[in-house]
């Protein structure tokens, strides 16, 4: 689907500012802050370029005496609502989804995988949904596009809860306009893993779907590559390695860090030169590597500690004008 549109806007900047992030993995903290970039960074657009969703629930069981958990090695107690209510946006916080139960239904449910993965669904998009909301109220009505893309490790329920928002754009598979004079292609699908995520796929697969996206652009020159998985071999892709039983392959005591990006992403970046690449995927490969006349950037991620690192790019005139990390 083709979404370019020729009504340019007048900035009297001269350029277009946009910020992206990456691979909040569930925190909501950094989702706030993605939507507050807007502001605080005076950007016209927000890309949150994949990874959005949590990967585990943190059970809260109800007692006589509270409400008890276990979060980072420590067992919590909140005895009053407010407690409860601090302890819920802790787990939040830090990228997890929260579950109130009694001690009998917990056990029922550990028995269950069926019951734990539909479990986990629905507080990942009821999650969803309320971010949305969220993002609906503060940037209604502002000059502010705000682009949202699921990455190898979402699951597929979450794409049409992005698709039914009148405010976040979702962009997965399109060819979107950004300014009238720059457009963008979103991928969240990944090379193979070895954990063998949801979007996981074959880079033959993958490259044909960037290549379905490139034919649909006016002019790759002019075009911002979106594309979760970073180019193979790059720096911006080196990862620990695992084996078999997905244990780090320690080398003379320290991990043995390998390439992991995708040769596809390589090959079409290096093929059709756009005007940036926005990547992550890979969270401890923050930083910036040029391909040709395009610079590829990955802000890194660090979720857990609720920083969202994310990059400020500026473009005028189909070129890369200036970027800059950020982190907050």
């Amino acid at each position: 689907m083709f979404l370019f549109k020729r009504d340019k806007k007048e900035k009297k900047r001269g350029f277009t500012r946009l910020f992206f992030a990456t691979d909040i993995h569930g925190s909501e903290t950094c989702f706030v802050k993605f939507v507050n970039a807007a502001s605080f960074y005076q950007a016209d657009i927000l890309v949150l370029g994949g990874d959005i969703t949590g990967k585990q629930i943190v059970a809260i069981e109800r007692r006589d005496d509270g409400y008890h958990s276990h979060l980072f090695g420590q067992d919590r107690l909140a005895r009053t609502p407010e407690e409860l209510a601090q302890l819920e946006k802790q787990i939040r916080m830090n990228g997890f989804y929260p579950y109130i139960a009694t001690a009998e239904e917990l056990d029922e449910l550990a028995s269950d995988e069926a019951r734990v993965a539909a479990l986990f669904s629905r507080l990942m998009c009821e999650t969803v949904e309320r971010w949305l909301r969220v993002a609906e109220e503060r940037l209604r009505g502002l000059p502010v596009k705000c682009f949202i893309s699921p990455g190898n490790d979402d699951l597929f329920e979450l794409d049409p809860i992005l698709q039914r928002s009148d405010v976040v754009i979702y962009p997965e598979g399109q060819v979107v306009d950004l300014d009238g004079e720059h457009t963008m292609i979103s991928c969240g699908y990944a090379n193979m893993t070895p954990w063998r995520c949801p979007r996981d796929i074959e880079d033959e697969e993958l490259r044909s779907r960037l290549e379905a996206m490139i034919a649909q652009v006016p002019d790759p020159s002019r075009c911002v590559f979106n594309l979760h998985a970073p180019p193979y071999d790059s720096t911006l892709d080196i990862a620990p390695q695992v084996d078999a039983d997905l244990r780090p392959v320690v080398v003379a005591g320290q991990p043995q860090m390998i390439p992991v990006g995708s040769r596809a992403v390589r090959e079409v970046i290096e093929k059709y030169q756009p005007v940036v690449g926005l990547h992550g995927h890979i969270h401890e490969s923050r930083g910036a590597t040029r391909l040709g006349r395009t610079v590829c950037l990955n802000p890194g991620s660090e979720y857990s500690e609720g920083i969202l690192r994310g990059v400020l790019v500026n473009l005028a005139g189909g070129q890369l004008k200036s970027y800059q990390f950020v982190a907050g």
